[in-house]
C-alpha cells in the first residue's frame, strides 16, 4: 500500500478513535496511580516513618514488577494484529500461553521479593524504617501472582479495543483498598495496628479480587465467547512462549530502565533520612498520577498502530502514532500547569509535617519540567511496541536513563550536595533524552516498514533488524 499523507478528516477520525480507546485505559491507569496515593496518604497520616517505609517498600516492589508488566505488554499488539488481520481464532490459544507466562513471572517475583529484606541494611536504608519496609514487602509479595494474571487478562481485553473492564476493576479495587488499608494500618474495628504491613495486606487483597473478577468476566461475557478463552486446557508451548518473550522481554527491560531510574532515586534519597524519603514519595506519587494519562494514550497508540499494521495500512500506522502524540502533549501541558500553580497545596494533602510539605512541594516544580518530554517518550515507545520494534528502543532507554539520567542525578544530588532536588534534575535529563531518541526511532522505523511481511505474521513481526 502506497504511503499517503493523512488528510485532516482522517486524522481527526483517528484522534477520536484513539481518545475513545484511551479514556478508559487512562482512567484504569489513574486508578492504579490512586492506589499509590491511597497508600501514601494513609501512611503519611499514620506517621512520617510509615510514609518513608512505604516509599522505599513501593520502590523495591515496583522495580522488579516492571519486568513482568512490560513483558506481558507483548500481548496487546499481537492480539490487535491478529484481530486486524482477521485471525481471531488464534487469539484464544495465545491467551492461554500468556496466562502460563504470567503465572511463571509472578512466582519468580514472589521469590525475589522474599529475598530482598536481608539486603536492606547493606543498601544503606535508614535503620528506623527497615521494620516497616520488611512488613510491607512480606505482605505485598503474596499478591504478585494475582497481579501478573490480572495483567494478562487486561492486556487481552485492551488489545481487542475493549478497555472498559480495566477502568471498572481499577476503581473497584480502590473501593476495597482505601477502607481496608485505613482500618489495618491504624488498628480499627478490633484489628491490631499494623502500620505499613496493613497497607501491604490491603493491596494484596485488592490484587486477588481484581484477578478473580476479571477471570469471571472473560469466562461469562458474550463479547469474548467466540475466542473460546477457557474452552480447553493447554500445557505450556515453548515456541509460543519464546515468541512472547522475544517481543516482551525487551519491553520489560525498557520499562524497567525508566521505572528503575525513579526507584533507585527513591533508594538513594532514602539514605538521606525520613523527611527526604517522605518528600520524594509525595512528589513521585503526584508525578505518577500525571503519567497515567499519557501511559493510557501510549497503550491505545500501541493497539491502533498494531491494528493498522495487521491490516497492511502503512499510512494508518503513522496517523495512529501522531494522534496519540497530539493527545499526550495536551494532557501533559495541563499537568505541568497544575503542578506549577498548586505544588504547595498538593503536597499538603499527603502529610502534616511542614518539612515534608516544603520539600515535596519544591520537588513538584521539577516534576512540572519533565511533563512534556515524558508524554513524548511514552507515546513514542507505545508506537514502537505496536510495530514490535522493541530491541533497539531497549538500548536507547538504557542510554537515556542510565547513561544520562542517573549519572546527572547522582552527580548533582549526592556529589555536589544538591540532595533530592539534584536527583530530580537527573530524572528530567533522562526523560528528555529518551523523548528525543524514541521519537527519532519511530520516525525511522515507520518509514522503513516492510508492510507485506508485517501484515502476514503478527506474532513474529520485529523491526529490530531494520536498524
Amino acid at each position: 500500500m502506497a504511503h499517503r499523507p493523512p488528510t485532516p478528516a482522517r486524522f481527526r477520525h483517528e484522534v477520536g478513535r484513539t481518545l475513545r480507546l484511551a479514556a478508559p485505559l487512562a482512567a484504569g491507569h489513574l486508578s492504579s496511580g490512586l492506589v499509590s496515593l491511597v497508600d501514601a496518604v494513609v501512611a503519611g497520616h499514620h506517621g512520617t516513618a510509615t510514609l518513608a517505609a512505604v516509599s522505599v517498600g513501593a520502590a523495591l516492589f515496583w522495580l522488579p514488577m516492571l519486568v513482568p508488566m512490560g513483558t506481558l505488554m507483548a500481548l496487546p499488539p499481537t492480539v490487535s494484529q491478529l484481530d486486524g488481520g482477521g485471525r481471531r481464532a488464534e487469539i484464544g490459544p495465545l491467551f492461554r500461553q500468556a496466562l502460563w507466562l504470567a503465572l511463571a513471572l509472578g512466582l519468580v517475583l514472589l521469590a525475589l521479593l522474599s529475598a530482598i529484606p536481608p539486603l536492606l541494611g547493606p543498601m544503606g536504608i535508614t535503620a528506623d524504617i527497615v521494620p516497616g519496609v520488611i512488613g510491607f514487602l512480606h505482605a505485598l509479595r503474596w499478591g504478585v501472582p494475582a497481579f501478573a494474571l490480572y495483567l494478562a487478562m487486561r492486556y487481552l481485553s485492551d488489545g481487542l479495543h475493549w478497555s472498559l473492564p480495566t477502568m471498572l476493576l481499577g476503581f473497584g479495587g480502590l473501593c476495597l483498598l482505601a477502607p481496608t488499608a485505613y482500618v489495618l494500618t491504624n488498628g480499627l474495628l478490633g484489628f491490631p495496628e499494623l502500620g505499613a504491613t496493613g497497607i501491604g495486606i490491603a493491596t494484596t487483597l485488592m490484587f486477588w479480587m481484581q484477578a478473580l473478577v476479571f477471570a469471571l468476566y472473560l469466562w461469562r461475557s458474550p463479547r469474548f465467547s467466540d475466542l473460546q478463552l477457557f474452552s480447553r486446557w493447554d500445557w505450556p508451548q515453548l515456541p509460543c512462549l519464546r515468541a512472547l518473550l522475544r517481543t516482551g522481554l525487551p519491553i520489560g527491560v525498557t520499562i524497567t530502565m525508566e521505572g528503575g531510574l525513579f526507584a533507585v532515586t527513591a533508594l538513594l534519597i532514602g539514605r538521606l533520612g525520613e523527611v527526604p524519603a517522605a518528600a520524594h514519595q509525595v512528589a513521585l506519587n503526584v508525578a505518577t498520577l500525571c503519567f497515567m494519562l499519557p501511559f493510557g494514550l501510549a497503550e491505545a497508540t500501541t493497539v491502533r498502530v498494531a491494528h493498522a499494521l495487521g491490516r497492511g495500512d502503512r499510512s494508518g500506522v503513522r496517523r495512529a502514532a501522531f494522534a496519540g502524540l497530539v493527545l499526550a502533549l495536551c494532557t501533559q501541558a495541563v499537568s505541568a500547569l497544575v503542578l506549577l500553580a498548586g505544588h504547595g497545596a498538593i503536597a499538603s494533602l499527603y502529610s502534616a509535617d511542614p518539612a515534608v510539605i516544603a520539600l515535596g512541594g519544591s520537588l513538584l516544580l521539577y516534576a512540572a519540567l519533565f511533563q512534556l518530554p515524558d508524554g513524548i517518550q511514552v507515546v513514542s515507545a507505545g508506537a514502537l511496541r505496536g510495530l514490535n520494534d522493541t530491541r533497539v528502543p531497549m538500548w536507547l532507554a538504557v542510554l537515556a536513563y542510565w547513561g544520562i539520567g542517573m549519572p546527572v542525578g547522582a552527580g548533582l544530588g549526592l556529589a555536589l550536595g544538591w540532595g533530592p532536588r539534584g536527583m530530580w534534575l537527573g530524572l528530567t535529563a533522562g526523560l528528555l533524552v529518551a523523548a528525543l531518541l524514541l521519537g527519532w526511532r519511530f520516525l525511522r522505523s515507520s518509514a522503513r516498514l516492510p508492510m507485506p511481511a508485517a501484515a502476514s505474521s503478527p506474532a513474529a513481526v520485529t523491526m529490530t533488524d531494520a536498524a
